[in-house]
């Protein structure tokens, strides 16, 4: 079963994601903020993150910087899903190792359809 890590600091957006992903057979880990989510892949890596932007503690971009830091055993897809949408912030979030970019909010068709890009639907 594949695993997806759901990041984000919104109880609603993570408990929407979940449904989603559960939906599509996945396997789903949360956290509500960088730290955690670097926690949670020291643990057991997933085969990919649905990653917030904007959370307390470490951001969506400090986290996925940070991940490329970390001793994992295979890098995980990183799908950015955000409110963020400014080319700027699209190319930040590719420059820092993101695989894809989804708007808030999305549907279950339009994170099927990012999921197949990276690879992992």
């Amino acid at each position: 079963m594949k695993s997806c890590l759901v990041v984000d600091d919104s109880k609603v957006i993570r408990k929407v994601a979940r449904h989603i992903l559960e939906t599509m057979d996945f396997a789903v880990s949360e956290a509500g903020d960088g730290q955690e989510a670097l926690d949670r892949c020291r643990e057991a890596t997933p085969d990919v993150i649905l990653l917030d932007w904007n959370m307390p503690v470490m951001s969506g971009i400090e986290f996925l910087r940070e991940l490329g830091t970390v001793d994992l055993p295979h890098r995980p897809k990183v799908v950015f899903c955000t409110t963020e949408n400014g080319v700027a912030h699209i190319r930040a979030a590719i420059e820092a190792g993101a695989d894809e970019y989804v708007m808030k909010p999305f549907d279950r068709e339009t994170l099927e359809s990012k999921l197949q890009i990276v690879g992992i639907a």
